[in-house]
């Protein structure tokens, strides 16, 4: 066993550490290099790559995150193999937080782990080991983080309560946003898109009078992160801080990630995820229309008529989305020092994670057909506003 583990000790030393990818082939070639030990270099191998994994939590990372610096820097075996680790990691817990995403352990015994990866790639042995260096190798790259939440197996975790959207109401506003991705007509998905928006700041408000009164549990403002990958990244940051902000929480774009982390109550945070996830299905669904009917025209459109249209369609959804917000909280004004309170306790937390933000500009939108249809598609699906610097 103690051969093994300096087999793996000078494949890792070869691999993992060199600025460039000459180790690599040394690396896996030591591996491999005892054909009737597959199993048991398998085996390690997981068993190390679960104490990176861990580690990466340790940075502030969390599953979705890693995989998708995986899938945007390696491939897709790189990807299943990452998500086996991951899988193997959390394992070791009866629980794990919320939105953690961890997928099941597919093979029955760690010892025949190596094997069943051969099954499943339908790839040699030197090519997987190659594979697992390339993903530990990124594993033990990853920088430090904000946090987001606790950690697999942290007692705070089991102690922390939260209030969420209550679950007829998360019923009926995901069954309105379905409607309105489902729905070819316009205004049926303005009136259902409005809909969904003005049940979730009815729901803010009701929570917030229900903390201000001492009902309920004590709550604190969290984060999560959200995915913001190309193409039209940009255009996407823009919608998402929208979003964020209508429902009365804050986004910071990490462009170099591909995610922004957006800081809010947790029921206001559910309401992000479900709407922005929402309307980025109907403005691309809008935007194929859209350059159908471009084309029909016989104008060739490109990228920048994409990127023009996302920008206009998130730019507009922002000042409608508020004044679907402003209106619900407006209706009785004794709820707005609740509601005021609430602003400032996440205001207050995200200035605490990001304490050194920057604002960015954005690339302009050049294509006039682009921005006037992405405008006249946001006014159809009932939400935007002005367009400004993100929080970076």
């Amino acid at each position: 066993m103690r051969d093994l583990a300096e087999i793996v000790d000078r494949a890792f030393a070869a691999a993992l550490y060199a600025q460039d990818d000459a180790g690599l082939d040394t690396g896996a070639s030591l591996l491999v290099a005892d054909q009737g030990g597959w199993a048991a270099v398998g085996r390690e191998l997981l068993a190390r790559g679960e104490a990176y994994v861990r580690q990466g939590w340790e940075r502030g990372w969390q599953p979705a995150d890693v995989l998708r610096l995986v899938r945007r820097d390696l491939d897709e075996r790189h990807l299943r193999i990452a998500g086996d680790l991951i899988a193997a990691e959390a394992r070791r817990y009866a629980r794990l937080p919320a939105r953690w995403g961890a997928g099941e352990v597919w093979w029955a015994g760690d010892e025949e782990y190596a094997d069943r990866l051969a099954q499943r790639e339908r790839a040699d042995r030197f090519t997987l080991a190659t594979a697992f260096l390339e993903v530990l190798r990124l594993l033990i790259r990853l920088p430090s983080i904000e946090p987001v939440g606790p950690l697999p197996g942290d007692p705070a975790d089991a102690l922390a309560e939260h209030a969420h959207i209550e679950p007829r109401m998360l019923g009926r506003i995901r069954a309105l946003l379905a409607k309105a991705e489902a729905t070819t007509f316009p205004e049926e998905a303005e009136a259902l898109s409005a809909k969904a928006q003005e049940l979730m700041a009815r729901h803010t408000v009701d929570e917030a009078l229900l903390a201000a009164r001492g009902g309920g549990p004590a709550q604190v403002p969290g984060a999560c992160r959200i995915g913001v990958e190309p193409p039209y990244e940009e255009a996407k940051a823009v919608l998402l801080d929208a979003v964020a902000t209508a429902n009365r929480c804050r986004a910071v774009w990490n462009s170099g990630f591909g995610f922004s982390t957006v800081v809010g109550f947790e029921s206001d945070l559910e309401a992000v995820e479900l709407l922005h996830t929402s309307l980025l299905v109907q403005g691309t669904a809008a935007m194929t229309r859209a350059e159908a009917a471009q084309r029909s025209a016989g104008r060739k459109r490109t990228k920048t008529f994409r990127q023009s249209f996302l920008l206009a369609y998130a730019s507009r959804l922002g000042h409608r989305l508020t004044e679907t917000a402003e209106h619900a909280a407006t209706e009785a004004p004794d709820n707005l020092p609740a509601l005021v309170a609430r602003d400032v306790a996440v205001t207050s937390r995200a200035d605490e994670m990001f304490p050194r933000t920057t604002t960015t500009r954005l690339r302009g939108a050049t294509d006039h057909a682009g921005w006037e249809d992405g405008t006249a598609a946001a006014d159809r699906a009932h939400m935007g506003g002005r367009r400004r610097p993100l929080a970076r």
